[in-house]
């Protein structure tokens, strides 16, 4: 058996831990873990989130900013440091059997739900399970595991139905939530959590859908990690609005247009851009043609590849504020190659001639969603693939049924704006038969086999070169067109520092530290 230590080093092997932080040598320096703060700071973090949670269930969690409230709530098993890398959470330590398919954590002693009640591992296996067989957000997220059993009060054993190179990252996220087993089946946990979290949420201040309002526990296992003792979180779903709020000193941190930097800088708020959050690219879903012929011949998708001037696009779409790329990863993650961002050149001609090559000397139609995070898009899209003789339709979809509709498989190719993830989980998200981005369910022998040697790689090297061959597979046989990853500009007012580099996108309270 193979010990999974509490500090792996740099890309673990679920390498979900993307990048390097500062490594942490025991389980118990988690309780002094620096995010560059004092604890004893008494400032209040103010930020804004544009939507309101959904939902406080643990089966029911969304991720994105409003993780900045339920993981504040809630302990997960592990964590992802700033550099993105997994350590400690409610598990102090956790091991892998040598055929990946049974992981061991042992839990931290001394950790109390904020009702009072023990936590234990029978409450790490009512979640889990009842995670696993609640339909929900990330219900799928567990799908390879069987079973979860309890030898003892601080030991949780998971057996796999098949090895999972996803899972640990997974469980540093929202499947890796621990609820309170007398509370969480109940009405009231979807607005009324209890959790083992650094926060409570203080009902006579929190307005659902308005404002949230967390309480710092004194009591909290990891306190220092979380220097501000109460935090405020405004629904406000307007970015103006947002800019505005900072500016009035109703948020004290927050993301703007990277045109107003400057100014917020002239202000004396403190700067830091991040190069990479997410990625814009086209699914290019259907690659047996089963909907759109077209899609179906390798030549068509390399072709739709070289449509688009990425460098062009940065500048005038984003205003600089990111970067042209050819792959989905992260670029801060281990499955990241540079090498592939020069795979396809900006060149109309020469896709005009894969796609006559391909018996499309006419070009061809096709619809494709508008959705509301593309529309800004959609013209550059359209021009850029009209060139090479592709002609696009846009046909509008409401918001409430985005995410339906890209499932639907009505749509053989389609824009997303996705947030980076971690290297494990973006190839399960877009590589596996299963993923929610393959919606189409392709596979290819090659490629099922290079995610087969990942899920069951220890060695965070050797699983580090299969995913690179995974990406290498993706950009070469064109499954996507990556055009560009979005960059975020954030400012935070004296007294506040934010911490993240993209390594890590989680939105969790901890990627703020309290400046001296």
């Amino acid at each position: 058996m193979r010990i999974r230590h509490p500090h792996p080093p740099a890309r673990v092997r679920a390498l979900a831990a993307l990048g390097a932080a500062t490594v942490l040598l025991a389980s118990s320096a988690c309780d002094s873990q620096s995010t560059g703060a004092s604890s004893s700071s008494g400032t209040t973090l103010a930020i804004a989130v544009f939507g309101t949670p959904n939902s406080f269930d643990p089966t029911q969690l969304l991720e994105g900013q409003q993780m900045y409230v339920w993981d504040s709530v809630y302990d997960t098993l592990l964590i992802q440091d700033n550099k993105g890398r997994l350590q400690p959470g409610a598990a102090e330590t956790w091991q892998y059997s040598g055929d990946a398919r049974t992981l061991t954590l042992k839990l931290r002693t001394g950790m109390r739900f904020s009702s009072g009640a023990p936590v234990d591992s029978a409450a790490v296996k009512a979640t889990l399970e009842r995670i696993a067989s609640t339909p929900g957000p990330n219900q799928g997220v567990l799908a390879s595991v069987a079973s979860v059993g309890t030898p003892d009060t601080h030991t949780v054993v998971i057996k796999m139905k098949r090895p999972d190179g996803s899972l640990l990252t997974s469980l540093s996220t929202a499947a890796g939530v621990i609820g309170d087993p007398k509370t969480m089946t109940s009405k009231s946990a979807a607005l009324n959590p209890v959790g083992s979290g650094p926060y409570t949420l203080d009902k006579g201040a929190t307005v659902n859908g308005s404002v949230y309002v967390l309480k710092r526990r004194d009591d909290y296992w990891n306190k220092k990690a979380y220097p501000f003792p109460t935090v405020k979180i405004r629904v406000i779903s307007d970015q103006t609005a947002m800019a505005n709020a900072l500016k009035a000193g109703e948020t004290n941190a927050g993301t703007v247009d990277v045109s107003q930097v400057d100014a917020f800088k002239s202000a004396g708020f403190e700067t830091r851009h991040v190069q990479a959050t997410a990625v814009a690219a086209l699914v290019l879903g259907d690659r047996a043609g089963a909907v759109l012929q077209p899609l179906g011949d390798v030549r068509v998708r390399k072709a739709i590849n070289m449509a688009f001037d990425r460098t062009k696009m940065v500048k005038q779409l984003l205003r600089g504020s990111g970067r042209p790329t050819e792959q989905i990863f992260n670029p801060k993650g281990p499955g990241h190659d540079a090498a592939l961002d020069r795979t396809y050149s900006y060149d109309p001609a020469a896709a005009r001639k894969l796609l006559a090559d391909a018996g499309y000397p006419n070009g061809f139609s096709v619809t494709m969603p508008s959705l509301v995070f593309t529309k800004s898009f959609e013209p550059t899209f359209t021009q850029a693939l009209a060139d090479i003789g592709i002609k696009v339709k846009w046909q509008p979809v409401p918001p409430q049924q985005s995410v339906s509709a890209l499932a639907s498989r009505k749509y053989p190719m389609f824009l997303i704006v996705d947030g980076l993830n971690t290297t494990p989980i973006e190839a399960r998200n877009f590589y596996s038969p299963t993923g929610y981005r393959n919606v189409f369910n392709s596979t290819d022998p090659e490629l099922a086999e290079l995610l087969d040697q990942a899920n069951r790689e220890l060695d965070p090297a050797r699983a580090a070169d299969i995913y690179k061959e995974i990406n290498k597979f993706g950009v070469e046989n064109a499954w996507y067109g990556p055009v560009f990853d979005i960059g975020s500009d954030w400012v935070t007012k004296k007294g506040i520092t934010y911490l993240g580099d993209g390594s890590s996108t989680l939105a969790t309270i901890r990627q703020f530290g309290a400046a001296d």
